[in-house]
């Protein structure tokens, strides 16, 4: 029998899930200056800058035999989805795109279940498949008159969870013991080197001297940055080492919730269909904790 969740995790879980749900529309306003790449690239540039210090006073408690796991944390858990959330918000409207995000904690279950030797049940896998048919119906059907009927923008998102999955998932099993700073901080110092190197060779100091509105996209993405990616990936690094992989990545549950009243106060299309396959994947992933 798994034991109780302490209080303190379940208000972690509902303050995730309102940063992270307020994220998208952070998001969406900073592509109307920079371009997809530039926005996920600063956004981690900045978190290296911020995380940086931390590294440094927290050198020594780095288990540097454990880095390679470190830096799948710091790819899959950040680098990545940034980068396909971006992309996928050039086509997709915040609501959709955390409506998407919802898998999280079904693909956590699955890749647990195949390669972390998570117990196999019959209705975590019932929960998994019936909220990978909410996705498809989000995709295959609501794309028409989201994305114009491009799919692999709606598969984006999609992608994103997976690498959630992995990285939560090699937190809880191989990375338990590491102080959330500690982990935080040398993940983001491990892939901040390269996302500076994509954030300059993409034309973004061009777009800072030319752009109108260059600073004001700047202050999203700035914000975006310190509150989404610094704050809430120390605080969720805690929620998996507190709880467990599956429990901290059902953050997934609020994220769309609050990304979809942000978009209907901004006046986002959002149909039928999408609700619909909302609430299959919610109830999928109700089945699969059961």
């Amino acid at each position: 029998m798994e034991k109780s969740v302490p209080r303190i995790a379940w208000i972690m879980l509902v303050g995730l899930g309102v940063v992270w749900g307020s994220a998208y529309y952070l998001m969406s306003k900073s592509l109307e200056v920079f371009s997809p790449i530039q926005v996920a690239s600063l956004r981690i540039s900045i978190a290296f800058a911020a995380f940086f210090p931390v590294f440094l006073y927290r050198f020594k408690e780095i288990p540097w035999k454990k880095v390679h796991f470190i830096l799948i944390v710091g790819a899959l858990g950040s680098s990545f989805p940034a980068i396909f959330f971006a992309l996928a918000q050039t086509k997709l409207t915040s609501s959709i795109t955390g409506v998407l995000g919802a898998t999280t904690p079904l693909f956590t279950l699955l890749i647990g279940m195949l390669f972390f030797a998570v117990p196999f049940y019959r209705n975590r896998v019932f929960g998994v498949l019936i909220g990978l048919i909410g996705t498809l119906f989000i995709i295959l059907l609501g794309e028409q008159e989201v994305i114009g009927g491009n799919m692999l923008f709606a598969l984006l998102p999609t992608l994103a969870t997976l690498c959630y999955a992995f990285s939560t998932n090699t937190i809880k099993a191989k990375l338990q013991e590491v102080h959330p700073l500690t982990l935080s901080s040398s993940a983001f110092v491990l892939v901040g080197p390269l996302m500076l190197v994509v954030l300059f060779s993409s034309g973004f100091l061009e777009v800072m001297s030319t752009h109108e509105r260059a600073w004001e996209g700047f202050a999203y993405v700035a914000t975006l940055s310190l509150s989404a990616t610094v704050i809430c990936s120390i605080f969720y690094f805690a929620l998996i080492q507190m709880t467990n992989a599956v429990f901290a990545s059902t953050v997934a549950y609020l994220i769309p919730m609050v990304a979809t009243i942000i978009g209907v106060i901004i006046g986002e299309p959002i149909t039928l269909v999408h609700l619909i396959g909302l609430v299959l994947i919610l109830c999928g992933v109700y089945l699969s904790r059961r």
